[in-house]
């Protein structure tokens, strides 16, 4: 199986997320599908990054969501400005624990825990162009297909699996 999944059937998992990290994801899908929209975790974008969670829904609205578990993870990476292009709206994920002024205020914000979320600031809205949102679409949905063959077939010939 593929080092890139770890958990199959939950949060993609590679290693790098802290416990809490994990649980600030679980809540965020939660919070998100009870909003309507499907997440796919870790889903390598066309710039190279690599989103914690890209959320559609029904209309093909998407957004990106960043999770920061403490002030040390905001602070040490500054990649998410990128995933602007990417979206629909952009959004941080984070505990109570970490400072809410932290966070930028041209990006929303969901509180979570590993049993819910909840939005305490709405992310503007970026309309992604026709094109733009397509290939994202296609992207989820190439990930998503991908890891439920992983599910039925886990030592088949899928290489790496996003």
């Amino acid at each position: 199986m593929s080092g890139l999944l770890k958990a199959v059937g939950e949060i993609a998992v590679d290693g790098r997320q802290s416990e809490t990290a994990l649980a600030v994801a679980r809540g965020t899908m939660r919070l998100l599908r009870s909003l309507g929209y499907c997440c796919v975790s870790e889903l390598p974008l066309p710039s190279g990054r690599r989103a914690d969670l890209v959320a559609l829904d029904g209309g093909g609205e998407i957004w990106i969501v960043e999770i920061k578990s403490s002030l040390a993870d905001f602070r040490a990476d500054q990649k998410w400005p990128d995933y602007r292009l990417h979206c629909d709206r952009l959004f941080f994920a984070t505990t109570l624990d970490v400072p809410r002024e932290i966070f930028p205020i041209d990006a929303g914000l969901i509180v979570a825990d590993e049993f819910g979320a909840q939005i305490v600031g709405e992310a503007p809205e970026h309309r992604l162009a026709a094109a733009t949102r397509k290939g994202m679409m296609l992207r989820v949905a190439q990930c998503a297909a991908l890891r439920l063959q992983l599910l039925i077939d886990p030592h088949g010939p899928y290489g790496e699996i996003v």
